[in-house]
Order: structure tokens, then C-alpha cells, then sequence
């Protein structure tokens, strides 16, 4: 057997390994930067859609190898989710000439990764897995509780073929109590765990925000619990189970809400863009479009009404003259503002506000915030060459370290684009590969 050969060999292949991917940390300075410094840290990717993957490419961003394995036909999910999505180039691979257009939600997080096929249900494509565990680091999957388990990958499992891995599992409940086996969606999430029932309007019904943000507050927990889990495998010699969950991540991001209700006991409710304690503070409409305005003591109501509306009247009048008296007559104060501000365009308003103090920002499309002049002056946004789509642009990542932002080594991979690289890396021989690929196994 592959894997009983593999067995005699993984310690001391597996140590190589390590020294060789860990001595290229001090040649990779990011020009005044900071060296990547999860160079020579492998991570082995088991996640689908959106929580998983965003955790891992920002792992990837700080240098890790990151191998992201996929289903043999159709990899994750979010590859079908199209349109919208990039062009196919002429030049691209013919390997890859059966597969679809690359979809613009999996380029948007899953750069720097390599990407593997394999059917990891047949006992040879559970092998692949399991060389890959030896030689990881850091296993990240967000299968249901005790589904790879199941499988032979779970916690119990991998902890003995590497006593040494950090084991994230991203799940809708976390490991334990009576929702373990339930599947965790984003929008689901949002309306058992508190985010939808204040978010909306407080005479409509509840809405879900326009992002799956707590798919995405998820993988930015449990990116920070596996650098944690990194550290202590240091310390310790011994590896971690990382349990992180949307229901817990989006109770712990409710923040002074939930505080307020297990302090006070003081239930939520919804007010749309305004403030429940600061008057005014909410999106107010223009002429041709809306502005945020937050005027949030007295000092900025007045710079409000005497330099931005000329309503100097309204700093004095008994029902505004504090934001207590103004939240208490909240009606009244926003009616007028909206009046005045309804007046002109929003760039007339812009000017007027420009510089006075008072909190505002216009209400952006998404062009418009892409064509923000702080995207250009800090080059927010920028392009890589995919091998199927040729120019790609995306989002960079948006931390930079003394000035400069940990470098984009990889496009967002195609299907399998590295799957003949990885096995070659685990020790498979080419007719082996082209056996496995054949029986559809890879």
C-alpha cells in the first residue's frame, strides 16, 4: 500500500519540508514591509463558500501554503455561482477548457491558494488527505459537526497521524448542544442570533444586511484562533481543536446590544440608519441622493444649523437646544433638516459640509466607492494574472505592515490547477496520478 510506504517515510520528510519552507521567511521582505510571516506554514483547506475561504486566504495572504481541496467535478460551490463572472482568455490552458467561466464571488476569496480535486470518500482519495495532514500545519474544514468524523478526518483521527496540527472547524453551532447537527447559513444565522431584528426600519419588517457579514466576522475569528492555536503548538509541542461557529461569532459581534440586554435586561429595536440615544444622526435625503449625517454633541449641532443649513434659529430653540431635548423631539428636528437638505443636490451639500467638523459622508453605489480618491491614493484595488481570465481585479488585502501590503503571489486558482503539483509533492509517482486520474479519484 501507498500509504504504508508513505508511514516509514513522513517524519523526516515532513521535518525537510518544514526547514525548507521555513528558511524562505528571511529572503521574502516585502520591501520595508514585513517578511510573510506565515511562510512555511502549510494549510490544509477543506472549506466551501464563504466563512472557510475567507479564513484561509487571509492565512494565505500572511504567507501560508494554503491547498485547497475540492470536489472532483464541480469544486466548491461558490464556482457555479455565476453570472457574474470573469472572461474566459483565448490563452487559457487547455486543461481547463471543459470547465466554466471563473465565478466573480470565488475570485473574491480565494487568492493565494493552489487548488486539489479529490474524492476523499473512496479509501484513495482518503490517503491523499491523509499525507496532506501529516504535512500540514493547520487543517481548516466547515463540514457539519462529526461529519468527517465520519470520514476518518476528524479531530480524533488527525490528531494521531500528526500530534501536532491546529484543527479549526467552522461550523453553524459550534461542536456541542442540541443545534451541533443543524447546517449554518449566513442569513439564518442573522435572524436567530439578534442581527436581523435590529436591522431595518422600526415600521418595516426586519432586514438582512447586504453582505453575509457574519459568514465573514466567522473566519475573521477563527483566523485569529489558529494563529493563536500556531502559537501555542509552539509552546506546548502539541496540537488544538478549534471550535468557532456563526451562532457564537454573531452573539459576541451584537456588542454594547447584547451588553445592554444582560446588563439592563433592555431589549433591541430597529431605527433603520438613525441613532436611539444621538438626534441628528441618520441619512437624510437630498435632492438627488442621501447623506449619513452624525452631529453628535452640541458643539457639532450648531456648526449644522448656523454654517451647513443657515438655520442658526434651531441651535436655540428650546426642543433641539440638547441632544436629550432633541431626541425627545426627534420628529420635528428630522423633518426640518430633510426640508432644507431637499433643497439642493447632494454635491451642493458635500461642499457646504467639507471641512466644518460635522461627521457626514455621502450614501455611495458601489462604483462610486470604488472611484473614492482614497482607493487611488492608497491603491485599495489592483489586478492580477489569472491563467483562464486573464487581468483580474480585485480587492487588496487591506493591512499594510510599515507602509506595505503582503504581496498577492497567487491568482485565485482554477479547478484542480494544482492537483498533479501537490501529489507529486506527496510522493505519487506519475503513472500513480494518472491511475487515480482515471478512476476519477483525483
Amino acid at each position: 500500500m501507498i500509504l504504508s510506504k508513505y508511514r516509514a517515510l513522513s517524519a523526516v520528510t515532513r521535518l525537510d519540508s518544514h526547514l525548507i519552507r521555513r528558511s524562505l521567511i528571511s529572503t521574502q521582505c516585502n520591501d520595508q514591509g514585513i517578511p510573510p510571516p506565515l511562510t512555511g506554514i502549510r494549510v490544509l483547506d477543506l472549506t466551501r463558500v464563504l466563512a472557510g475561504p475567507s479564513c484561509t486566504m487571509l492565512l494565505a495572504d500572511m504567507g501560508a501554503d494554503v491547498i485547497k481541496v475540492e470536489e472532483v467535478t464541480r469544486g466548491d460551490d461558490t464556482r457555479s455561482w455565476l453570472p457574474p463572472s470573469a472572461p474566459v482568455s483565448p490563452n487559457s490552458p487547455k486543461e481547463s477548457s471543459h470547465l466554466p467561466p471563473e465565478s466573480a464571488y470565488f475570485l473574491a476569496v480565494n487568492r493565494n491558494k493552489r487548488s486539489i480535486t479529490v474524492n476523499f470518500k473512496d479509501p484513495a482519495g482518503l490517503e491523499i488527505v491523509q499525507r496532506l495532514v501529516r504535512s500540514s500545519d493547520v487543517l481548516v474544514e466547515n463540514f457539519i459537526a462529526g461529519k468527517l468524523a465520519g470520514m476518518g478526518l476528524g479531530w480524533e483521527d488527525c490528531k494521531v497521524l500528526n500530534p501536532q496540527l491546529v484543527y479549526a472547524s467552522i461550523t453553524g453551532y459550534g461542536q456541542t448542544g442540541p443545534f451541533r447537527n443543524a447546517a449554518g447559513y449566513d442569513v439564518i444565522i442573522e435572524a436567530e442570533a439578534g442581527l436581523m431584528h435590529i436591522t431595518g426600519e422600526h415600521d418595516r419588517p426586519p432586514s438582512k444586511v447586504g453582505v453575509a457579514v457574519t459568514d465573514l466576522m466567522t473566519g475573521l475569528y477563527a483566523h485569529g484562533a489558529i494563529l493563536a492555536g500556531l502559537r501555542s503548538v509552539q509552546h506546548t509541542g502539541k496540537g488544538v481543536w478549534i471550535d468557532c461557529n456563526l451562532f457564537e461569532t454573531q452573539l459576541a459581534s451584537l456588542a454594547n446590544i447584547a451588553s445592554n440586554y444582560l446588563i439592563a435586561g433592555k431589549e433591541a429595536s430597529r431605527h433603520g440608519t438613525a441613532h436611539p440615544s444621538i438626534v441628528p444622526y441618520q441619512v437624510f435625503p437630498c435632492k438627488d441622493g442621501f447623506l449619513m449625517i452624525g452631529a453628535g454633541n452640541d458643539k457639532q449641532f450648531r456648526l449644522l444649523t448656523e454654517r451647513i443649513l443657515e438655520k442658526p434659529e434651531l441651535a436655540d430653540d428650546a426642543r433641539f437646544v440638547s441632544n436629550a431635548a432633541r431626541v425627545a423631539n426627534r420628529e420635528a428636528l428630522v423633518d426640518i433638516i430633510t426640508q432644507v437638505l431637499q433643497r439642493h443636490e447632494r454635491d451642493h451639500w458635500i461642499d457646504r459640509f467639507t471641512g466644518l467638523g460635522v461627521p457626514f459622508g455621502p450614501i455611495n453605489n458601489i462604483q462610486q466607492s470604488f472611484a473614492h480618491p482614497q482607493v487611488g491614493a492608497r491603491q485599495t484595488t489592483m489586478e492580477v494574472d489569472h491563467p483562464r481570465a486573464g487581468k483580474v481585479k480585485m480587492v487588496a488585502p487591506p493591512v499594510t505592515y510599515n507602509g506595505k501590503r503582503m504581496p498577492v503571489r497567487r491568482p485565485p486558482p482554477w479547478l484542480s490547477q494544482h492537483t498533479k503539483e501537490v501529489m507529486l509533492e506527496l510522493g505519487y509517482s506519475q503513472n500513480e496520478i494518472a491511475e487515480l486520474r482515471a478512476r476519477q479519484i483525483i
